[in-house]
């Protein structure tokens, strides 16, 4: 966006927060809860803002007062104004490139917790085995920024991996950290299997959803099939005695949801729901990315599933991520839960991709 454009935007943002201090002020307003929350979120967003906006119409403003002034001036006071003018030119572009920044749209998802669901796919048991690496490598990233973990479906593989797995990652930056998780990852190494030394390529996929609320996605309980039956598998003595394990098939999309890890099948209900309201969500934003132009799609977001996003490769302790070109040589830290690197240089490539597409 032309800087011009950029102010006049930045103007009609200064509106809207005169209007959303009022309104914060309203006792109607401070009545309703919910109106409350909304509309200091906007308010806290564009403080910072808004802050920022008026140091530059301040510097602006002491140019002009400057220029005015240089004809007049003789010596010292000339040469002061004209170093004023000059700190000023220098120091406005940095000013509107932080602006253009902190106006980038923010993520309606940020604060939201993270279901994440981890399968293993191509290679068999070794695929199995890689979902199972991956899930403590989430574990402990978790660990290490504080969040929560609580593990709520598993299907254990033969030899210990997992052929799926379904996690809560629950704190108040996770979403912006995991959603760049989404899509097949890719390992290289010799499996535990292999007796020749060969090293193997195979694949487990990830899939990171935000929780949702029944405000953000409707589901009528006349689209849904509901099937109870016995768990099977790990999960404490009596979990294969009584029919706790649910499945809801979702009719109109064909989404399904099983969960069966807790005594009660009310509570796998309940866990079941909430994955699949998070499911039905990110297949409506799919859709709706479907229909938007390739220049504009989120390549990191929702683009280009079916291919690999990530390789880990233990012959050269190396993990690569394929949608930004980011290499790091720290395979064995990564996997022990220091993804940050990895993770900051993808903020970094989405929030250049945002500037440059230059609606802001």
């Amino acid at each position: 966006m032309a800087e011009p454009d950029m102010i006049a935007r930045l103007s009609q943002v200064g509106d809207e927060f005169e209007t959303l201090e009022h309104q914060l002020s309203d006792p109607a307003v401070l009545s309703d809860p919910s109106q409350l929350r909304i509309l200091s979120k906007r308010y806290n967003h564009l403080g910072p803002v808004m802050e920022k906006f008026r140091l530059h119409q301040s510097r602006v403003a002491d140019r002009e007062a400057a220029q005015e002034m240089l004809p007049e001036a003789h010596g010292d006071e000339r040469q002061l104004l004209q170093s004023e003018i000059d700190d000023v030119n220098a120091e406005l572009p940095k000013l509107i490139d932080q602006l253009r920044e902190m106006m980038l749209p923010t993520d309606p998802h940020d604060g939201k917790n993270v279901i994440m669901e981890i399968r293993g796919a191509e290679g068999g048991e070794e695929a199995n085995l890689f979902a199972r690496n991956l899930f403590e490598m989430y574990s402990a990233y978790a660990a290490n920024m504080g969040w929560k973990v609580e593990l709520m479906s598993t299907t254990l593989s033969d030899m210990g991996g997992f052929n799926e797995v379904t996690l809560m990652v629950s704190g108040a930056t996770a979403w912006r950290n995991l959603k760049f998780e989404g899509g097949p990852h890719r390992v290289q190494r010799v499996p535990v299997t292999e007796s020749q030394g060969r090293i193997h390529t195979s694949s487990a996929t990830v899939t990171a959803l935000p929780e949702v609320d029944e405000v953000d996605v409707t589901v009528d309980d006349r689209d849904l099939d509901i099937d109870v039956f016995r768990a099977s598998g790990p999960g404490g003595q009596g979990v294969n005695t009584t029919d706790s394990a649910v499945r809801i098939t979702h009719r109109p999309t064909g989404v399904v949801v099983s969960m069966q890890d807790e005594r009660s099948q009310l509570q796998n209900r309940l866990r079941a729901m909430t994955v699949l309201r998070s499911r039905l969500f990110d297949l409506a934003e799919r859709e709706r990315r479907e229909e938007m132009s390739d220049a504009r799609r989120s390549q990191t977001g929702g683009g280009g599933r079916s291919e690999k996003i990530r390789t880990y490769n233990y012959k050269e302790n190396r993990v690569t991520d394929h949608r930004i070109g980011f290499t790091i040589y720290r395979l064995a830290e990564v996997l022990r839960g220091d993804l940050q690197p990895v993770v900051d240089a993808l903020a970094v490539d989405e929030r250049t991709r945002l500037l440059a597409e230059g609606d802001v």
